[in-house]
């Protein structure tokens, strides 16, 4: 069974200035995502699932969905309010949906397989998803659900240009997720990366070559039942709180701590790319132009896709 890519794209990108979704960063006008699925099709992904809003659809498929509909099957589901499990509502004051898991939840009624999520604003590299396929390929079966994670390299992540959050992890010998702790400001200083918690007052330093997440998570078939189950305790506890998110990583650590999953960081030495501000535009165009150089990708991103 093929593997399914989830690709979570319904945010507006107000850091960046706009909708980094759609920004072009190839010289043919690729989009990050078009890098994202390319390396997904030749890994052996067998369908991408876009994760929009019905407010960016139009200019979505025109801009993305379609062209990439051209080479591998793609569907839509869409992170709204009101996309929620029976017998729940929506509470006054909700402005926003519901955060990054409940955007994978929105899957639930057409990813049945194995799947990987990434974010839409995010260049991986082509070896995470060969990583991923292979795990979830060789992945048994059984009463506790096997999860991978791909892990980056704290200094492969980073921007010169501000500040970013990253998921600081934890892990054993074995390369098992014991613990990830959300980091919401992390910056170069001093040619160390550090990290504040009192905006600025204090910094205290992060190894550069610690894993970190990016947001790309392998799941195995069945998983989105466990969510759909975690998302409705988190509405009985915290859905009156019109600013609550359920996050992708906090339905993974829930799982962890009751026996019921666990997690496999799997190392990636490629470095992340991705458009935070507007001022990383430039960077993230030259840099795929010399992956191209060095052949990592064609001239033209899809032209020889069906023979690789």
């Amino acid at each position: 069974m093929k593997p399914t890519l989830v690709i979570m794209a319904a945010g507006m990108g107000s850091r960046f200035g706009g909708l980094k979704q759609i920004t072009p960063v190839g010289p043919n006008g690729e989009k990050l995502m078009d890098y994202s699925v390319y390396d997904a099709l030749r890994a052996g992904f067998g369908k991408v699932v876009f994760v929009i809003k019905h407010a960016i659809d139009e200019a979505f498929r025109a801009e993305i969905g379609d062209k990439i509909a051209a080479h591998m099957p793609a569907e839509y589901v869409y992170q709204e309010l009101d996309a929620l499990p029976a017998g729940y509502t929506v509470p006054e004051g909700r402005e926003k949906p519901w955060g990054t898991g409940h955007a994978v939840l929105c899957c639930r009624d057409v990813v049945k397989e194995p799947f990987v999520v990434i974010n839409a604003d995010d260049y991986y590299g082509p070896a995470c998803f060969a990583a991923l396929a292979s795990f979830l390929k060789g992945c048994a079966e059984g009463p506790v659900k096997h999860i991978a994670m791909a892990g980056y390299r704290l200094c492969n992540t980073l921007t010169e240009n501000g500040y970013v959050s990253r998921g600081v992890c934890t892990v054993d010998e074995e390369n098992r997720l014991l613990g990830l702790v959300e980091r919401t400001h992390i910056e170069w200083r001093d040619g160390v990366p550090q990290f504040t918690e009192d905006g600025g007052e204090t910094w205290e330093p992060l190894p550069a070559d610690g894993f970190v997440s990016m947001n790309c998570w392998a799941f195995p078939a069945g998983m989105l039942d466990a969510f759909e189950r975690l998302f409705c305790a988190f509405l009985e506890e915290k859905g009156q709180d019109t600013k609550a998110e359920f996050y992708l990583p906090f339905a993974v650590d829930t799982l962890m701590a009751e026996g019921a999953a666990d997690v496999t960081v799997i190392p990636t030495e490629d470095r992340w790319y991705g458009m935070t501000y507007a001022a990383d535009h430039a960077m993230v165009r030259q840099a795929l132009a010399d992956l191209m150089d060095k052949g990592v990708y064609p001239a033209r991103l899809w032209t020889d896709i069906h023979s690789k």
